[in-house]
């Protein structure tokens, strides 16, 4: 019953987030944001919904380990899972964005959340609101250099701005219940799997879990690098991984305070996370350079293998 329960917190994580997102550009249409910050913000934060929903409904049950393991198991699977598998499909080109913005302000996030949870064990609701206004300064300067470059987003469906206010509520409605009824699903399921394994609870939130509310970004990014477009690009993912530190655990964090329960998290789950962001870096300009080439995607790939194993052994 526990499987059968993660299984079905999972498609409707899927689900609801689908539904959100489409609703949340379509209300953007609505408000007359502009594409480009529709695809910068509004979708950004839409897409970070699953990983929202199951850390907070953790913490609210007292799994603080689900809640802090969900986003750091969550970060490790964008890079090491998602842009493994994708540029082992398709190489992916490096932009000056990426190291000049987007790596450097997450490397900045992840190393602040190590010394944030390293300083007292716990993220304090101070803690989390300075996560959430790190995220809007953020925001204002993503949609500042998107505008000096004039940036063209890609990959919205212009048919959302003709979407009825009726269907743009039920849309809402449908994906807000099926992410708090997947969530609620999830937690309960995962923790009895622990249970049952003789494992922690940190152990299931950095895998499953993590792996679980990877998928829409996998699946997505999978099927753009096999209909060979460019709709992925590694902003995207970095994006992903600020906006889980920032405004998940920064949300979760001001709603219900975070605790260290598991000492594996500090000790060695986020240098896992620290060590596959920072390695991007000499991987974009390793020949060939400026490209994530599909050996680049293996070293990721295999990087990954290896953590999922060593986090069941640690």
């Amino acid at each position: 019953m526990s499987i059968l329960f993660i299984l079905i917190g999972l498609t409707l994580l899927v689900v609801g987030g689908e539904f959100l997102v489409r609703s949340s550009v379509a209300l953007s249409f609505k408000l007359k944001l502009s594409k480009m910050v529709i695809g910068l913000t509004v979708v950004s934060f839409a897409t970070s919904a699953p990983e929202l929903l199951v850390s907070l409904q953790a913490a609210l049950n007292g799994f603080s380990d689900i809640s802090l393991g969900n986003v750091i198991g969550s970060n490790i699977a964008n890079i090491g899972l998602v842009l493994g598998i994708t540029a082992i499909i398709t190489p992916l080109a490096v932009d000056k964005d990426f190291y000049k913005f987007n790596w450097p302000v997450m490397m900045l996030f992840s190393i602040a959340l190590y010394f944030l949870l390293g300083s007292g064990d716990v993220l304090s609701r101070v803690e989390g609101i300075i996560l959430v206004v790190l995220l809007a300064l953020y925001l204002f300067f993503l949609i500042r250099r998107g505008r000096r470059a004039h940036i063209e987003v890609k990959g919205i469906d212009d048919a959302l701005e003709k979407i009825s206010n009726f269907k743009i509520i039920v849309w809402l409605v449908i994906g807000g219940v099926a992410l708090w009824g997947g969530a609620e699903l999830l937690v309960t399921g995962a923790v009895d799997v622990a249970g049952m394994l003789g494992v922690s609870e940190r152990v299931i939130s950095v895998t499953v879990i993590a792996i679980g509310t990877s998928v829409p970004e996998l699946a997505a990014s999978v099927m753009a690098a096999l209909k060979k477009e460019k709709a992925l690009s590694l902003g995207n993912l970095i994006g992903s991984n600020i906006f889980n530190i920032a405004s998940v655990l920064g949300i979760t964090a001001i709603i219900q305070p975070i605790n260290l329960v598991n000492d594996a998290l500090l000790n060695f789950d986020i240098f896992w996370m620290l060590g596959i962001a920072f390695i991007l870096i000499p991987l974009a300009f390793l020949p060939k350079r400026f490209q994530f080439s599909r050996y680049k995607g293996i070293i990721l790939f295999v990087g990954y293998v290896v953590y999922i194993g060593m986090a069941f052994l640690e």
